[in-house]
């Protein structure tokens, strides 16, 4: 996944798991944060070392993450 400078994994750091460079901030931390404060500025207040880009980006990860499947739909009987 290309243009995601803030999204950083390394084994040694919370165990490989996608993270916001210099803090101990998983992807998906992230993610819980923004759907428990959905204000952003409760969620800055909570996690002050966010930046938006930050944020942006881990948005944009978790959507490149995601696998797109077409699903076959047929006709019931």
């Amino acid at each position: 996944m290309l243009g995601f400078n803030r999204i950083t994994s390394d084994p040694a750091i919370m165990n490989g798991q996608p993270c916001i460079p210099g803090t101990r901030l998983t992807v998906r931390h992230v993610l819980d944060a923004l759907a428990t404060y959905p204000d952003r500025d409760q969620l800055r207040a909570e996690h002050p070392e966010l930046e938006d880009e930050d944020v942006r980006q881990a948005l944009g990860y978790t959507a490149a993450s995601l696998d797109d499947k077409i699903l076959e739909l047929h006709e019931a009987s």
